[in-house]
């Protein structure tokens, strides 16, 4: 148990562009199946960025001050009297996501459209980027000896990259294109490997970040070349790209699964135009809200178009799995670590989005 000196320091997001250090109170259990971890480690992701920078995504609005956060490790020091898969000592990934369990979405299964889910640093809630976190024990995978606390804050972005090749019901031999080769992108195509896919394609604007993805994950890589002056439509110039990446990888009539990953208005379309007939695209990234897009190529194409959001049933322990059998190493993805005191500098630092910024680091508390 804690002193009662002792507080809760926490990094807070007080309004768009504005994030600050505060106390806290220690976190109480809310009920007898809660736990409370002790963050060791947490990753900075594209949402904590979207509340920083725009204060919203979609229907989540920052209205109060929120604990930024949702990528986390840590250890077990507080068990509920319910609690029996945890106990004091157990290291854990935090899934970051607990649904009320009781609705239809929850009980099918889907739980990431349980519109109850309380999401760590998704507002109002709080997030993980504190010395202490309560979470349901359920939602707290444990970490075998051999896997570091490092690994452990990893397995979030692992397992949003195992939903959205879920999504894409990706398979052995098929050809894949992911869109960005940011953390997701490149863990979509290590995965898709993973699972068996024969031939995979990460297509980004950063040659730094493409020859990471070629390092890592994928077969091979592809840069878009500028629009040229003689071009009049950016639909003329996607359907162009598309055919250029069909061609320069030898994917006939296109790539069986489109995982778009960044949420630009021209991957967007590109990648509307690259999927094979009867293939399916994927929805990942997160741009602008409203983009034009190639609907007729998507209707006599008979596409099927998903959208990618979080995690379901298994995905959180499948992606632990990944990374504790060695198949995928998310080490390389660390690029820079921070101490938890200089929280406004790791943000800082994804902010100015350099190419050779992967995956930083925030130590806890």
């Amino acid at each position: 148990m804690t002193n009662n000196t002792e507080l809760n320091p926490a990094f807070v997001l007080k309004a768009i562009g504005h994030a600050d250090f505060e106390d806290r109170p220690i976190p109480k259990l809310r009920d007898a199946w809660d736990v409370r971890v002790h963050i060791a480690q947490t990753g900075i992701c594209g949402s904590d960025l979207h509340y920083y920078d725009n204060g919203r995504i979609g229907d989540f609005v920052l209205t109060t001050p929120i604990i930024l956060g949702h990528e986390s490790s840590g250890t077990v020091v507080e068990v509920g009297s319910a609690v029996k898969n945890l106990k004091v000592g157990t290291r854990v990934a935090i899934e970051p996501g607990v649904p009320c369990r009781h609705c239809d979405y929850c009980r099918s299964g889907s739980y990431n459209l349980c519109p109850d889910t309380i999401f760590a640093a998704t507002p109002p809630w709080d997030g993980t980027l504190a010395k202490y976190y309560i979470v349901a024990a359920d939602y707290c995978i444990p970490l075998p000896d051999y896997m570091d606390l490092e690994q452990g804050a990893l397995v979030e972005p692992v397992a949003c990259a195992v939903q959205m090749t879920k999504v894409g019901n990706v398979r052995a031999n098929q050809t894949i294109v992911v869109f960005g080769c940011g953390p997701i992108g490149v863990l979509c195509q290590k995965v898709s490997k993973v699972y068996g896919a024969k031939k995979v394609i990460g297509v980004d604007i950063s040659q730094g970040r493409l020859d990471f993805a070629k390092s890592y994950g994928a077969d091979g890589v592809f840069l878009p070349p500028k629009k040229p002056a003689t071009v009049n439509t950016d639909n003329e110039w996607n359907e162009e790209l598309a055919r250029m990446i069909k061609e320069e990888f030898n994917l006939g009539d296109g790539p069986d699964v489109v995982i778009e990953a960044t949420g630009a208005a021209s991957c967007i379309s590109t990648g509307v135009h690259l999927t094979k007939k009867g293939g399916t695209y994927v929805q990942a990234g997160m741009g602008k809200e409203v983009v034009e897009f190639p609907i007729t190529v998507a209707c006599i194409r008979d596409l099927t178009i998903r959208g990618s959001i979080r995690y379901t049933t298994g995905c959180y322990s499948t992606a632990v799995d990944l990374v504790a059998s060695g198949k995928i190493d998310v080490k390389p993805l660390v690029t820079n670590r921070f101490k938890f005191e200089d929280a406004k500098d790791a943000f800082q630092l994804v902010r100015e989005k350099h190419e050779n910024v992967i995956k930083v680091l925030i130590q806890g508390v």
